[in-house]
């Protein structure tokens, strides 16, 4: 049993080795994250709907944190021992995890992550050594996204780990992707499909990237899922509870993002339109990066009618769209910039947990 007296202290008190402190209910996979670190270390407490030092915020009562948590645990080989409730303080009610020192490592998907000060890091998370000799752009993104790895959302961080095996392919089959020059398009037939493989990679994960943000809002801010939308009672019997509907609602959202209408996707979604972050002339070129996605999935490159309304000066009808890796890679860059920037925003506005 958690003591109140004990908790209302920790309250005075500034994060340390032994304690952090969430305003929101964290995602699964970073609750397993932070309860590993302690485990791992001196054990500790996380209080969630905390601000901060004697700043109580209050947790949301519109979810069960308990299922969050029995899902993190799940996540972690072998199980940690943790207590967890609901605690009322000074009216406002708040969930306290308090989580035993382990004697063996507490791993979350084979990884074992430690407190370090007030921080929780992963153990093997020292840098790689990477270096791209014939194209070292690839390396100074790649040791980029480290850097904005930090104080970021799970989605932009999982992200952008997708973006570093990315800019590594990248570097490993230069031989076919860029034989010749960076700047020319390889003429390779091996090098022209993975090409269009990569590119489209980063596109959908730009988009899986939304929907794991909107998760990460819903479940911080509940009130914005709500709405006059309808669903059907297959879909919610569908969920085995109600954060797998919202990670399903999450991805229905994705709709018109899917099919190239970024637009569309942000005037329906105003948990993301509210972050004003997005010009007019930055939403169309994400739509043109999109197209060239699309025209890469399903017309393996070739132009038709309606990619050619996006780039009627550049292209030909029936003709080969092909770009060289720099190209590539600076539509990459592009990406990775408005990422950052709504990510920054989205944290700053529904105080995510990072």
């Amino acid at each position: 049993m958690i003591m109140k007296d004990e908790v209302v202290e920790l309250l005075k008190k500034e994060e340390s080795i032994e304690l952090e402190f969430k305003a929101v209910l964290p995602p699964s996979r970073l609750l397993a994250k932070l309860i590993s670190s302690f485990a791992n270390t001196e054990g500790g407490y996380l209080l969630l709907g905390v601000l901060g030092t004697n700043n109580i915020k209050g947790l949301s009562g519109d979810f069960y944190a308990t299922d969050t948590v029995h899902k993190a645990i799940d996540l972690l080989n072998p199980k940690p021992i943790v207590n967890y409730e609901y605690l009322d303080i000074t009216g406002k009610r708040i969930f306290v995890i308090e989580i035993d020192k382990s004697d063996i490592d507490i791993l979350f998907s084979e990884d074992k992550y430690i407190r370090e000060d007030d921080k929780t890091i992963l153990v093997s998370s020292i840098v790689e050594s990477f270096t791209a000799i014939r194209y070292p752009k690839l390396s100074e993104i790649y040791y980029k996204l480290n850097e904005q790895s930090e104080n970021a959302t799970e989605s932009k961080k999982k992200y952008f780990k997708h973006i570093q095996s990315i800019l590594k392919i990248m570097d490993d089959l230069e031989r076919i992707l860029y034989p010749d020059n960076i700047d020319i398009p390889t003429s390779n037939q091996e090098g022209k499909i993975l090409s269009r493989i990569l590119y489209s990679s980063f596109a959908d994960n730009f988009e899986t990237y939304m929907s794991d943000l909107l998760y990460e809002i819903f479940l911080a801010k509940p009130d914005t899922l709500k709405s006059e939308q309808t669903v059907t009672v297959k879909e919610v019997l569908n969920c085995t509870d109600l954060q797998d509907f919202i990670e399903y609602w999450a991805k229905q959202k994705i709709g018109k993002l899917q099919k190239g209408s970024v637009k569309g996707f942000i005037e329906d979604t105003p948990q993301i339109k509210k972050l004003n972050v997005l010009e007019n002339s930055e939403i169309k070129e994400i739509d043109k990066l999109l197209q060239i996605r699309h025209l890469y999935s399903h017309r393996n490159g070739i132009v038709d009618d309606k990619f050619l309304k996006f780039l009627p000066d550049i292209v030909e009808l029936n003709s080969e769209f092909i770009m060289s890796i720099s190209d590539i890679v600076y539509k990459l860059e592009y990406f990775i910039e408005i990422v950052n920037r709504i990510d920054d925003s989205a944290v700053d506005k529904y105080n995510l947990a990072i």
